[in-house]
């Protein structure tokens, strides 16, 4: 049998939806025999798992697998979906460290943790190079304002290495880790708990239209799946085994988050926690992984994430310094953009990269940065200082205005 066969795709496409992706019987009759074979097993009862079988029977009396599969293949292929299989170059090798996990506990989530049959993908960029530097970052979908900040900043310092921040696309700390990425011109990837032809939530539709456009959004669930609650959990092992490692910046004591961390530390994978304030609710699960998992290491920038992913020596940084200033906890190169701005009115992009020595891509990317930690606006007229920037300016240091180069006293 070709394992790369039409059949063996339709197959698994159809398995996966007769019962939940990480089924640990399916994954070994799949591994043993073929998909087209296990398919076949499984509709005739031809296996001693009473529970799977009724599992089967229910799925399979709503409609037929086979035709099921063959017309979310079909659906897919119109919306730009394709179905990446094991065999495939593209497929993400990290994911099959699930094959040896095992964890304790008594659920069925924690039981079945087997790798994926099969992965729906939207986007240009290939699957297996979008995962070989990758990180996860991850978190409360109630995060604080210190949360998104911090993502943020880690993400968008992590995109700038060309390292792919990947997420699960949800509100707080997921919207943060790929907005930080999108603004840096990074690669991102949103890891789904449905369909990708229905990203979910809708309120992120705008970031998932941005994130397909440059990024991946990637799912094991065939098209037009829902985000059950239970799928959220089953998603998370996949966002631990591909990635090299992962972050959790805000997760409370009980959260998919800290679930996340706990198949990272049993994979082995590189285990970083952000600390936050003791009295924050937010931050429970966090202090509690740091306290309880020696191989956790805290981390409070993307300096100290690079140091814990990259290779021997690739990556210094620097000892850390008490910030005084807002600038001062900025990359040089936003805090020249940010010196060079007037402390009054307007300015266009161009003539704010003169004033700052820098190329106007660098400016824009420094100011999409600027921007997101309430630093600088826009307006009409071009770009200013926040109203809190400049109530808390402090002009030592900044570079004298250029010759020919009168600041417009227009804007904010």
């Amino acid at each position: 049998m070709s394992t790369d066969s039409a059949g063996d795709r339709l197959a698994r496409v159809a398995l996966t939806w007769l019962a939940e992706p990480g089924n640990r019987t399916i994954w070994q009759l799949v591994q043993s025999q073929g998909a087209e074979t296990t398919l076949k097993q499984l509709l005739k009862g031809e296996i001693a798992n009473s529970s799977l079988l009724a599992a089967v029977r229910a799925r399979s009396g709503i409609d037929d697998p086979r035709r099921f599969a063959d017309l979310a293949l079909r659906k897919g292929e119109r919306l730009g979906a394709r179905v990446i299989i094991p065999s495939d170059r593209e497929w993400p090798p990290g994911a099959d460290a699930l094959a040896t996990l095992e964890l304790d506990g008594t659920n069925s989530i924690d039981r079945h943790v087997r790798p994926p049959l099969c992965l729906w993908v939207r986007g240009e960029r290939p699957l297996n190079d979008a995962f070989e530097r990758s990180v996860a970052v991850v978190g409360a979908r109630a995060a604080t304002e210190y949360g998104r900040h911090v993502t943020t900043d880690i993400s968008f310092g992590l995109a700038e290495q060309e390292w792919t921040v990947v997420s699960g696309g949800a509100f707080g700390i997921d919207s943060a880790a790929h907005h930080g990425a999108l603004a840096a011109g990074g690669l991102t990837v949103a890891v789904l708990a449905c369909g990708v032809d229905r990203p979910y939530p809708l309120g992120n539709a705008s970031l998932f239209e941005q994130i397909e456009s440059s990024g991946l959004l990637m799912s094991e669930w065939p098209i037009g799946a829902e985000p059950l609650r239970h799928r959220f959990l089953i998603r998370n092992r996949v966002i631990a085994a591909a990635t090299t490692g992962a972050v959790v910046v805000e997760a409370a004591a009980r959260s998919g988050a800290v679930q996340t961390m706990g198949r990272v530390l049993a994979l082995g994978r590189r285990a970083m926690v952000v600390p936050g304030p003791v009295t924050s609710a937010m931050s429970v699960g966090c202090h509690e992984l740091l306290r309880r998992c020696p191989e956790a290491r805290l981390v409070t920038t993307a300096a100290h994430v690079l140091d814990e992913v990259g290779t021997i020596g690739e990556y210094i940084s620097e000892p850390a310094r008490a910030a005084q200033h807002a600038r001062d906890s900025l990359d040089e190169e936003s805090a020249l953009v940010l010196e060079a701005m007037p402390l009054l009115g307007a300015i266009d992009p161009d003539q704010l990269a003169a004033r700052a020595g820098l190329g106007l891509r660098t400016v824009l990317r420094r100011l999409s940065l600027l921007e997101m930690r309430g630093l600088v606006i826009r307006l009409d007229d071009g770009i200013a200082l926040s109203p809190a920037a400049r109530t808390n300016s402090d002009r030592r240091g900044m570079p004298p205005q250029l010759p020919g180069l009168t600041p417009p006293t227009g804007g904010g």
